[in-house]
C-alpha cells in the first residue's frame, strides 16, 4: 500500500510529512490496531533502510501509534457454564470443556498437552509455553472426574490429552477445539460468541472474584509482563459497578 501510494517517489524524497499524509488517509478506513500495525511497518521500513545507509536521516522517527483503549474482556456467568455442560453429548466434550473452564489454558497449550502430563493426584498438569518455557496448572476434582472417564474410556494408542472424535489416533488441532466449543455454543443456545479463549477470560475473573492477587493470576495465566495481567483489573471495577446496579 505505502509503495502504491507513494508511486516513483523516491525513498530518499519522502519526509515526515509524507509519511504524515500517507497515513492520515489509510486512518479513514483502519481500525486504531491495524493503522498501528502499518505506522510499525514503515517504521521498521525506514529505521532498516538508514541502518543500511541509503537514507543519511529516518523521516519515520517521529511517527506516533494510536492509543488504543483497552477493552474489558469477556467473559461466561456461571449459568453460560451451566448450559454449555448440559450441552455436551459425550465424554470428550465434557473432559475438554471442563478442561478449559477450570485451568485457564491458552489453546494452543491444551493442544500440545499428553495424557501422561496429567498428574490426578495433584490435580495438576505441566503445559508448555513459548520458548520452551513450562508452568503448572491446577483444574477442579469435577474436571479430574471427567478426565479420567474419558481417558479410560479411550483404545487409542495416541499420547495426546485430547483427540479427534472421528480419527482416535490423531491430537485435537486447535481448529477442532474451537469447533468444539462452538457447537457446544450452538446446542446450548448461548447468544454470545463463545470461543475457548473466552474460558480464559472466565478463570482470570473468577480468580480475582475470590480475592486472588494480580501477581499470583499472572503466574497462573502464564504471562511474562504484569502489564497483561493488569487488564483483568479493570474487571474489579466491572464487577462492583454490577453488583451495585443488583443490590441498591
Amino acid at each position: 500500500m505505502l509503495v502504491l501510494e507513494l508511486g516513483n517517489l523516491d525513498v530518499t524524497e519522502v519526509t515526515l510529512t509524507t509519511l504524515r499524509e500517507y497515513l492520515a488517509k489509510q486512518a479513514v478506513h483502519s481500525k486504531p490496531n491495524s493503522l498501528g500495525h502499518r505506522i510499525r511497518f514503515v517504521r521498521s521500513l525506514f529505521r532498516s533502510s538508514y541502518e543500511k545507509t541509503y537514507l543519511t536521516s529516518n523521516p519515520s522517527l517521529k511517527l506516533r501509534e494510536p492509543k488504543i483503549d483497552k477493552r474489558i474482556p469477556k467473559f461466561l456467568i456461571e449459568e453460560d457454564v451451566i448450559h454449555l455442560k448440559i450441552s455436551c453429548q459425550s465424554l470428550w466434550e465434557r473432559a475438554l470443556l471442563e478442561f478449559l473452564y477450570s485451568t485457564g489454558c491458552r489453546i494452543g497449550e491444551v493442544e500440545k498437552i499428553n495424557a501422561e502430563d496429567i498428574n490426578g493426584e495433584n490435580c495438576s498438569v505441566i503445559v508448555n509455553r513459548k520458548g520452551s518455557k513450562q508452568r503448572e496448572v491446577y483444574f477442579t476434582t469435577e474436571c479430574k472426574v471427567w478426565l479420567k472417564k474419558y481417558l479410560s474410556s479411550r483404545t487409542d494408542s495416541c499420547k495426546a490429552l485430547f483427540v479427534t472424535d472421528t480419527h482416535p489416533t490423531k491430537r485435537m488441532a486447535i481448529p477442532t477445539i474451537r469447533w468444539a466449543i462452538k457447537r457446544l455454543a450452538d446446542r446450548g443456545e448461548l447468544q454470545m460468541n463463545v470461543y475457548p479463549h473466552r474460558f480464559r477470560h472466565t478463570y482470570a475473573r473468577q480468580l480475582l472474584d475470590n480475592g486472588t492477587p494480580l501477581d499470583f493470576i499472572q503466574g497462573m495465566l502464564g504471562h511474562e509482563k504484569a502489564s497483561t495481567t493488569q487488564i483483568y483489573a479493570q474487571l474489579r471495577g466491572e464487577r462492583r459497578r454490577e453488583l451495585y446496579r443488583r443490590y441498591f
